[in-house]
């Protein structure tokens, strides 16, 4: 479905590259939103990225998957977004509120009483809290490996790195996770 609505938005056809938004977009903001902590900034992306494929969709290489080229496009946007910060960011981020645990970043089950989604709520928000506080290069990585669920593949070809960096940046940001989460968790 994918490569056909590409090849139609290809083609000019406004349609298909509108279905092309309606399926990415909410994987773009969750992107955004996971690595800048931030809803509007989070919007902006969802916003820009979508401008630029539009701008550049007679380069892309239809010998890749779209949804590569996306959250390539995605992903160094937030990069760039987070290299702009001032240094208060850290501080920043604490002051944020917690709207981002939502039903979507729930893990489903069929019997959640008040008490375990009150404990699934604040183990997900020490999770995205040590997340927040990775440097860049390793925050980006565990995004799209865990909340975006991408292959080591995937992400190297996203971030356009070799699989081993990928996969030493996913070991480096699980050790600095698990030495930020020991004794939380």
């Amino acid at each position: 479905m994918e490569g056909r609505l590409t090849k139609l938005a290809l083609k000019g056809d406004q349609r298909a590259f509108a279905e092309l938004v309606e399926l990415y977009k909410d994987k773009i903001y969750h992107l955004a939103y996971r690595m800048l902590n931030n809803r509007h900034e989070a919007e902006d992306i969802v916003q820009e990225t979508f401008l630029r494929v539009y701008r550049n969709l007679d380069r892309y290489d239809d010998k890749q998957k779209f949804s590569t080229w996306i959250y390539r496009i995605g992903t160094n946007l937030c990069i760039d977004r987070l290299r702009k910060r001032k240094p208060t960011y850290s501080l920043d981020a604490d002051m944020n509120d917690q709207e981002g645990l939502d039903g979507y970043s729930m893990i489903p089950s069929d019997n959640v009483t008040p008490e375990t989604e009150l404990l699934l709520s604040e183990t997900q928000g020490l999770i995205y809290e040590a997340i927040d506080s990775l440097p860049v290069k390793y925050r980006s990585v565990m995004i799209l490996r865990y909340l975006q669920d991408l292959s080591l593949q995937e992400i190297s070809d996203v971030l356009d790195m070799p699989v081993t960096t990928i996969k030493t940046r996913v070991h480096r940001g699980r050790e600095f996770l698990r030495k930020k989460l020991g004794p939380k968790m």
